[in-house]
């Protein structure tokens, strides 16, 4: 028999008219409660349905297409997942802007402000949008933290401060690469464990929440982790999420779906147009010559760092 009381007025645990004052169970948002004590003493009857409705709300936010990024700044046109990000003015810019306007000056795109002279003046401007609460600057600095960037020595604890609080304030490129820790053995033996251990229900929690950002990297990851426990109805729902957000090895991996049976032709060529569609959106001149610039620097894994 349901525990769920269907009056949006009334109190589930003590039916006490309520109103607005009424506070709905933030898990499952089925009932709601009058005070902190029916808030307390009605759960262990309503756990199970909770737990069903909690399950469901999850799944529907987990799938459901991310909203578009924002455009960049000077060419308004949506920025691929990891764009160039300036210190000076917190403005996340395309590779194309950056290549067409800064290969013949040192100063800022967006804010004509000039560049850092150094590692000392770039880790400055970092703190100073820091102080601003600005994500990226958070992200930034971490990344630096993790890899040994701007003269720092290699801190892995401290960068995971810092991507934790970038991703705290909105930061879905510091959800994949916290997630990436978790699933990592990379730093554990070489920091005698000091640093973390592989935690990967904290990797999942992660990659959920960038794939939900809009990170089609952590999407297509979730992906895999579906794959091998044998979801592939699932896998293929990641994917295909992924696909129309421009990622190539997803669309790949529909395709092999399409041709072993998991996917329907009209799904198939769904994705597929998704895809393309993307591509056009995103698509300039100036974007392509930047790409032919750094392809032969880029790989083609799908890991943070």
């Amino acid at each position: 028999m349901s525990t769920v009381n269907n009056s949006e007025s009334e109190c589930a645990a003590c039916g006490k008219q309520g109103g607005e004052n009424l506070k709905a169970r933030t898990a499952c948002k089925l009932v709601k409660y009058c005070s902190k004590t029916c808030q307390k003493a009605h759960p262990p009857k309503h756990k199970k349905e909770c737990k069903k409705r909690a399950a469901k709300l999850f799944d529907e936010a987990l799938f459901k297409q991310p909203p578009p990024r924002e455009d960049c700044p000077i060419c308004f046109l949506q920025l691929p997942t990891v764009a160039g990000y300036q210190s000076c003015c917190g403005k996340n810019l395309c590779e194309g802007c950056l290549y067409e306007i800064a290969r013949e000056t040192d100063i800022c795109p967006f804010c004509r402000m000039p560049a850092a002279d150094s590692d000392e003046e770039e880790i400055s401007m970092c703190k100073k949008r820091m102080e601003a609460g600005d994500a990226s600057a958070f992200y930034r600095l971490g990344t630096a933290y993790l890899n040994g960037g701007f003269g720092l020595q290699q801190d892995p604890k401290k960068a995971l401060e810092l991507l934790l609080q970038a991703a705290e304030l909105g930061s879905t490129q510091a959800h994949f690469n916290i997630a990436c820790i978790y699933h990592s053995d990379r730093y554990i033996d070489r920091y005698s464990g000091t640093f973390t251990e592989k935690d990967p229900e904290k990797g999942l929690y992660h990659s959920q929440r960038a794939a939900m950002g809009g990170c089609e990297r952590s999407r297509y990851n979730l992906g895999v982790f579906e794959e091998e426990r044998g979801n592939m109805d699932l896998a293929m729902k990641h994917w295909m999420i992924a696909a129309a957000s421009g990622l190539e090895i997803s669309l790949k991996n529909i395709r092999m779906g399409f041709m072993c049976g998991d996917v329907t032709k009209a799904e198939y060529e769904k994705a597929l147009r998704a895809y393309q569609n993307h591509l056009n959106e995103v698509k300039s001149d100036q974007r392509d010559r930047a790409a032919l610039i750094s392809s032969g620097v880029r790989g083609t894994m799908q890991t943070g760092y």
